[in-house]
């Protein structure tokens, strides 16, 4: 059986930060399939760390990237794995309120851990917030992109279990040869 790990990513008190930690939420009260599990880490790079270092085949992370497109714009992004490089000890250090996900992941690679994959869904933000008021909640093209972000964790976890039920056939039928 498949495991996979839908991780949303994200600090509420940052606008459109808390992209990441929305869908998680939303994705929470939908019924998903055997073997997936949806966690809002939030700003917990510490957590993030040792539920990928459980042995789960794929992770798929959901986070605002700043890439230069339009506010709002979902894309998924598939990190080269292993990271390459050579890893830097500050590379290694873990803030306990900060999640840096690249940091996060070579974290991950140097404990000899890893998924199969690893996907990002990214949403590009609009803002992170007004540090002056503290204004919260997402701008409204980031939460519009929310349903969008969803369809593409659940298109992206059923690709993840058929190419999975595809190897296991595959390997059952080169070890009945």
């Amino acid at each position: 059986m498949s495991q996979i790990l839908v991780a949303g990513i994200g600090n509420i008190f940052k606008g459109d930060d808390a992209f990441g930690v929305e869908v998680a939420r939303r994705l929470a009260q939908s019924p998903l399939p055997a073997g997936v599990k949806v966690v809002d880490f939030g700003i917990r790079g510490i957590d993030l760390t040792y539920a990928l270092l459980d042995g789960y085949d794929a992770a798929i992370l959901v986070d605002t990237a700043q890439r230069g497109a339009a506010p709002g714009t979902v894309s998924i992004i598939a990190p080269e794995w292993p990271l390459p490089g050579e890893v830097a000890t500050g590379d290694l250090f873990l803030e306990p309120h900060n999640l840096d996900p690249a940091k996060v992941l070579r974290v991950v690679e140097a404990l000899g851990g890893g998924c199969q994959h690893i996907l990002l869904v990214a949403c590009e933000p609009q803002t992170f917030g007004d540090e002056e008021t503290g204004a919260m909640g997402l701008s409204p093209p980031v939460a519009s992109a929310v349903d969008e972000a969803i369809k593409a964790v659940e298109r992206l976890v059923g690709d993840l279990l058929r190419e999975q039920q595809s190897n296991l056939i595959e390997s059952a039928v080169s070890d009945g040869e």
